[in-house]
């Protein structure tokens, strides 16, 4: 996994994935692209076993990803975003059901975000010029499909395009015969290129919907102008790369394009907090419900999970302690009580913080106490 000035999420996310490799002949590999934070302090102290790649400079997602898989001794790898949570059972499912898979390339699993609702990017159609022309001004181009896959149901597996750089399984050989990741791309749009370059090899990518994974999108960077710019620089990559054909129809998608970064430029991606009116502790641990309580400033009152699911539309938080229920369960219960009104964060095991996000879209947010 490749990590980025997110410390408390990389930890959360190397605590779910030593439970989900319990028995599996499996290693964990952390590449760091130079974090200012104390991300490697952390992996050094708690999990020296652990092999990390500490790099002095922040050389991109694929240069860095590349990194890993190169020092990867398996036949699967796993491309990894720290700001995810896997069930104790995650790997284990996918591996079963990837072996079944006619022609398998890659496969990735239902992402759902911090508040427990599904990330329609998990999957998508191929980009194509007048895909993206027709996502880029919200407009229905008859037969043409739509930027993600909604021809598949979200808890089902089917057969899609372009899977997610926050989680890709993949044989290693598969990702070494097509060059990995595309190391003329920074941040942004490699997954599209590695997914594309996998089915132009002759292979199939795999949405597997009945596997949840939480992730919490957009914790690695900011929604700023340096994202902004970067995403859509990696847009006009991917087309120059795989789609260009004329100058007219080239002249039309790249002005989509510069447009649609403008106008996202001056967006406000920024939220306030929402306020919470009451918090929940899903635990049995007095002590850790009388910590918290001191650090937010209001009482969290202990609850059990059948209470939780009685509750209305209340603007109320609720804090699951993972020294109390596995990371399944977590993830089971996210998406069992969501709703819009419905905040969650997480207390890993051994870790005196919480964290989680308020939206789906939104950084996340750590407590320490």
């Amino acid at each position: 996994m490749l990590n980025y000035n997110v410390r408390y999420f990389l930890e959360l996310c190397v605590l779910s994935v030593q439970k989900a490799i319990t028995n599996l002949d499996a290693e964990i590999i952390v590449v760091d692209n130079a974090s200012s934070d104390d991300s490697c302090m952390m992996m050094r102290d708690r999990f020296p076993e652990i092999m990390l790649i500490a790099n002095s400079d922040n050389v991109g997602f694929a240069k860095a990803n590349n990194q890993g898989v190169a020092m990867a001794k398996g036949e699967s790898i796993c491309i990894l975003n720290p700001d995810t949570v896997v069930s104790e059972d995650t790997f284990m499912k996918i591996l079963t059901t990837s072996e079944k898979l006619p022609n398998f390339g890659i496969a990735g699993p239902r992402l759902i975000s911090g508040v427990g609702f599904f990330h329609p990017e998990s999957k998508r159609n191929i980009p194509s010029p007048l895909t993206s022309f027709s996502r880029l001004f919200k407009i229905r181009l008859g037969k043409v499909r739509n930027y993600y896959a909604d021809h598949i149901k979200a808890t089902t597996i089917g057969d899609v395009d372009i899977l997610v750089g926050a989680f890709m399984l993949i044989r290693k050989k598969d990702y070494e015969s097509v060059g990995g990741f595309d190391e003329d791309y920074f941040m942004y749009g490699e997954d599209i290129d590695l997914s594309y370059k996998i089915k132009k090899k002759g292979l199939q990518n795999y949405y597997i919907g009945n596997v949840p994974v939480i992730h919490y999108k957009g914790e690695s960077t900011d929604r700023n102008a340096e994202y902004i710019k970067r995403f859509y620089g990696a847009m006009r990559l991917f087309y120059r790369k795989h789609f260009r054909s004329n100058w007219v129809l080239d002249k039309i998608v790249y002005l989509g394009i510069g447009v649609t970064s403008i106008i996202q430029s001056f967006k406000k991606h920024h939220r306030e907090k929402r306020s919470v009116l009451a918090y929940y502790l899903v635990s049995d641990n007095h002590q850790l419900a009388k910590l918290l309580s001191g650090r937010l400033q209001k009482e969290v009152k202990l609850i059990s999970l059948e209470s939780a699911k009685k509750f209305g539309f209340e603007y109320y938080e609720l804090i699951f302690d993972n020294d109390h229920m596995t990371f399944g369960e977590i993830i089971e219960a996210m998406q069992l009580l969501r709703k819009p009104t419905m905040t969650f964060k997480i207390k890993p095991q051994g870790c005196n913080y919480i964290l989680g996000s308020d939206f789906s879209d939104g950084k996340g947010e750590v407590i320490v106490f």
